[in-house]
């Protein structure tokens, strides 16, 4: 293990976005800022409680989570893409780094950055409403696993993508779709009996529905259920990271 290693890819990675730390913030803080404008007084002020809570206060754990799954995800493709564009990547390959020093550098980093846009817009919620958490550890386990998990996610994006177009795919025509249908801003429980059902094949619904627990105490599904989806999807990342790097997919080419 060389620790130095993954804590110069960390500290470098870290310092770039640094660099860009007020457009980085600025940008998840306003669009957040307008969700709650648009979704929790306009339309919230109209809406009867979900779950014994008030609907503005109810959409805080899906817009924290909506934010974290993207900037997971480019943060983590940006990093790795940025080296394969610039050709910097062999140098990489070359140095005395294990793939896992690699990998806990850039997804680290990643991850990171990810949960200080979650904190800060954690923040900016108290702005707009009122709300509680009920247990802030599984809160804070919740935010730090969600964010490794789709920073490793977006490594993989990263490594796949084949230009700078294609780091949009993913994120655009899958994930914020599938945030937008996993509960952000309803309870399944409104569904239909045939959408619920078809609804629980979302991957995002347990994420959500795990984190807006530690809020409230409520959630469309067992945490239990919640974490192990979510250490399972883990798992499966951490398997074709480590097939990426043990058969220089798309990094030796």
């Amino acid at each position: 293990m060389n620790p130095r290693g993954a804590w110069a890819i960390y500290h470098f990675e870290l310092s770039r976005w640094f660099r860009t730390l007020t457009q980085s913030l600025l940008a998840p803080v306003i669009s957040t800022s307008l969700y709650f404008v648009v979704f929790g007084s306009a339309i919230g002020s109209r809406m009867s409680a979900v779950d014994g809570v008030s609907y503005a206060a109810f959409i805080v754990p899906g817009l924290i989570m909506l934010s974290l799954l993207t900037e997971s995800i480019g943060n983590a493709s940006f990093g790795i893409h940025m080296p394969k564009w610039s050709g910097t990547i062999y140098e990489l390959l070359s140095a005395p780094v294990s793939w896992a020093e690699a990998v806990i550098g850039y997804v680290g980093a990643a991850a990171t950055k990810s949960v200080l846009v979650g904190v800060v817009i954690l923040a900016t919620a108290r702005i707009f409403v009122p709300y509680h958490i009920d247990h802030p550890l599984v809160m804070a386990a919740f935010l730090a696993l969600t964010a490794v998990t789709f920073s490793l996610f977006g490594f993989i994006i990263g490594v796949w993508a084949e230009g700078w177009e294609r780091l949009q795919i993913v994120p655009t025509l899958i994930i914020t779709p599938l945030t937008f249908l996993g509960g952000s801003f309803y309870s399944i429980a409104m569904l239909p009996p045939l959408w619920r059902k078809i609804t629980l094949f979302n991957p995002v619904v347990y994420l959500i529905s795990g984190f807006r627990w530690s809020f409230y105490g409520v959630s469309d599904v067992g945490v239990s259920v919640s974490l192990a989806m979510t250490l399972g999807f883990m798992a499966a990342c951490l398997a074709a990271v480590w097939w990426i790097f043990k058969t220089g997919y798309r990094l030796k080419t």
